[in-house]
This record gives structure tokens, C-alpha cells and sequence, in this order.
């Protein structure tokens, strides 16, 4: 049964401020941010030739992924995403099932920005600047959710002048070669599955506008806009660098790359650009650190309401309007994870558990009839079937510990409802 919304003017209501360009920027910060700088080389590792196949079956399921998620958003306008669209259009266990997976995979993911931002801006020390990222990021989101907005925008703008640069530089060398760009026979159906199922790590953004539904002003006509917006513009600029960069590198250096826009730059003969590609890089993953913070601390916010985590992080600051304690605890365990992991790790955990959390919205996204906006049929259909697969095409370091920890987290929602049911039972 669907449970009330938040009334209005309560302490832990949060005040709807984001518009249309205001949201897609939120959008646009998650999306293209550290992954396309370091997700291009695991990818074309997989796929070999096939990568752009890769990069196009990531951006289907995304599209059918952003859609859902979209339609669903503008239905139920409240923090918390999928957590909330599970639970109204699916029960309490599926609700609480992808926001444990997004709270968990998202929290793996603000640690690998955390590192990249390091490891990018100074090698030697990248768990301690990724730790003061952290702490960073946490004081703007602190300041209240539309300073983080305006610091995005700022950061998208730089992120995508870099990314020009790299293209033009790439296209317009005497280096780069179309017959690169052909699909040979080192491409397989299971290595476009796994390239794919990497790359989708870099297009989850999308997800940071609906987990601040509770804060966007006109709910029903912004986030419909608003999603698809960020993810058009997102995979135009991911194709062009894919591109690019293989036109100039080919598969084979592109799967040896440690750093492949910076290697495509000194490939094309513009070395200049590789300190501004360097930056750009740890600009790049600031901005998708702050963003996942958002969308981490809201998701927190909308469980811990429902008394799925502690009830005490559902505060909401009086003056600042933001979910102080939630944001306050995420960035302990996100400096936490930062300070002692590897980023590698991190990339794989997380996509299992934003895959998983899709498949919810998917699934929960069937269940619209025509007159909730429901999405033509086969869209949500092939996003859950497409969820599901590249979630298991990942490698088995990835899945492995991904379905452990969703399995411990439905043991532990099993063992909440038993102890509450005995509660029950045994009060006078």
C-alpha cells in the first residue's frame, strides 16, 4: 500500500528550487565526469573493436533506463528515486532492495571519483586528496543544494571545452585513421556485453535528477525534460570522444592506455594539451563527486524516513535546507572506502549495484497504466532484460561481491520485519 508523502511544512521537507537547466546541469555533472576519461580503456580491453557496439548497447539500455526512470519521477516527485518507485509500484522489499543497491554501489562509486580526483591531481597522495575532496564537496553540499548546482555548471563547462579539444585535436591530426573504427573479428558478443556493462558506469547520472525530485520546482513537466536532455547531450560528447580517440589510438593502443585521452593527445601530436587533459580529468571527477554525493544523501534521506536506516539521518538543517545529517554520514564512509581502496574495484562494484537498482525502475515502471504516463511497452521491458544482463556480464570479481551484498542486505531487511512482527506480537 502506497504510504503518505511528507506533508508540507514539516521539519524534514525539502523546499523545490531546481528548474529545467538547473537539473539537466545535475544530470550533465554525474554523467560526464571521470568516466569517460578512464572507462574508455577497460572497455576497448573487452570489446577490442567492438567497442563503439559497446558504447551504443550502453546508451540503449540507459535511454530505456532514463525513460522509466523519468516517467516515474514525475509521478512521484519525492526524494529517494527508485527506493520510492519500488516500494509504490512494486511493495516494501523491492523499495528497499534498490536503495540498499544504490546507497551501496554509489557509495563504492563517490570512492573511486574520490580517487580519481587524487590520482589525477597528485599521484603520490591520492588517498589523502581524495579524502579532502570529500570533506570539500560535503561543506558545498552543506551550503545548500543550489550553490552545488551553480559549482556543476562551472565544472561541466570546463569538462566539455577539454573534451573539444581532444576531439578536434584527435580528427584533425594527420594521425587519425577511419579504418580504425571497423568492427574486426576480435569483437565478441560477450565482450561488448562486459564493454558495455563498464561503460554504463559513466551514463548512470541521469539517476542524480530523480533522487532531487523532492527539491525540482514543477516535478511533472522538469524531470521529463530535464533527463532526456542530459542523457542526448551525453551521448553525443561520449560518442565523439570514442571516436576520436580510437581514430588515432585503434583498439589495440586504446586497450593498452593507462590514460587514453592523454595518450590520444600526444598520439596526434598536440602534447600541450596533456597537462589541461590531466586537469580536466580531475575536474571531471569532482564533478561527478559531487553530484553522487547528492543523490547518495537523498536516497539516504527517503529510507532512513521509512526507518530502513536509522530514523535520526531523515533530518532535514532548518537554515540550510539540506539532509545534514545523511550527507555528513555518506562522506564519513566515502573518505573511509577512499582512504584504504582501490579505485579498480570500486568501478565493478558499483556498476553491479546501479544495474540492479535499475532493473527495479524498470520493473517498477511496467506497472503504470496509460493514464500515469506509462512509457510504450517494450521500453521498460528491454531496459530490466538489458539491466539484467550486463549486470552478469560483468566480471565475476564484480558479481560476486555484488550479489553478496544485496543478498545480506534483503537477510537484513528479512530480520528487521521478524524482529518488528515479534515486537508486535509480544506488546500488551
Amino acid at each position: 500500500m502506497s504510504k503518505p508523502s511528507t506533508p508540507a511544512g514539516t521539519p524534514d521537507e525539502l523546499r523545490r528550487r531546481l528548474g529545467v537547466p538547473d537539473a539537466v546541469t545535475v544530470g550533465l555533472g554525474a554523467m560526464i565526469g571521470a568516466g569517460i576519461f578512464a572507462a574508455l580503456g577497460p572497455a576497448a580491453r573487452a570489446a577490442g573493436s567492438g567497442l563503439l557496439l559497446g558504447l551504443a548497447l550502453a546508451g540503449a539500455v540507459a535511454y530505456c533506463n532514463a525513460t522509466s526512470s523519468a516517467r516515474l519521477a514525475a509521478r512521484y516527485p519525492a526524494s529517494g528515486g527508485t527506493y520510492v518507485y519500488g516500494r509504490e509500484r512494486l511493495g516494501d522489499f523491492w523499495g528497499y532492495l534498490a536503495g540498499w543497491s544504490f546507497v551501496v554501489g554509489k557509495t563504492a562509486s563517490c570512492a573511486a571519483m574520490a580517487l580519481t580526483v587524487g590520482s589525477y591531481a597528485w599521484p603520490d597522495h591520492a588517498h589523502a586528496v581524495a579524502v579532502a575532496a570529500v570533506v570539500a564537496l560535503t561543506a558545498v553540499n552543506y551550503a545548500g543544494v543550489q550553490k552545488s548546482a551553480l559549482l556543476t555548471r562551472a565544472i561541466v563547462a570546463a569538462v566539455l571545452a577539454v573534451l573539444a579539444a581532444v576531439v578536434v585535436a584527435a580528427l584533425t591530426s594527420g594521425t587519425a585513421d577511419a579504418a580504425r573504427l571497423d568492427i574486426g573479428a576480435d569483437a565478441t558478443f560477450g565482450g561488448v556485453l562486459q564493454a558495455a556493462g563498464l561503460l554504463f558506469f559513466a551514463f548512470a547520472g541521469y539517476a542524480r535528477i530523480a533522487t532531487l525530485g523532492e527539491e525540482v520546482a514543477d516535478p511533472g513537466r522538469t524531470i521529463p525534460r530535464a533527463v532526456p536532455i542530459a542523457l542526448g547531450i551525453t551521448l553525443v560528447v561520449y560518442a565523439a570522444v570514442a571516436v576520436a580517440v580510437l581514430a588515432v589510438l585503434g583498439p589495440a593502443g586504446l586497450a593498452d592506455a593507462e590514460a587514453p585521452l592523454s595518450d590520444a593527445s600526444r598520439a596526434a601530436g598536440a602534447g600541450r594539451l596533456e597537462p589541461v587533459v590531466r586537469a580536466g580529468a580531475a575536474v571531471a571527477a569532482l564533478g561527478a563527486l559531487l553530484a553522487l554525493i547528492l543523490g547518495v544523501s537523498r536516497t539516504t534521506l527517503a529510507m532512513a524516513r521509512d526507518r530502513h536506516l536509522p530514523h535520526a539521518l531523515a533530518a532535514v538543517h532548518p537554515r540550510f535546507q539540506v539532509p545534514h545529517r545523511a550527507e555528513l554520514a555518506v562522506a564519513a564512509v566515502v573518505a573511509a572506502v577512499a582512504a584504504t581502496a582501490d579505485v579498480r574495484g570500486a568501478i565493478g562494484f558499483s556498476s553491479f549495484g546501479v544495474l540492479a537498482y535499475y532493473a527495479v525502475a524498470n520493473a517498477s515502471a511496467w506497472t503504470l497504466t496509460p493514464d500515469e504516463g506509462r512509457p510504450p511497452r517494450a521500453v521498460p521491458a528491454l531496459g530490466l532484460a538489458g539491466c539484467l544482463a550486463l549486470a552478469l556480464a560483468l566480471p565475476l570479481s564484480s558479481v560476486v561481491p555484488g550479489a553478496a551484498v544485496l543478498a545480506a542486505g534483503a537477510a537484513a531487511y528479512a530480520l528487521r520485519r521478524k524482529t518488528a512482527a515479534r515486537h508486535d506480537r509480544d506488546a500488551p
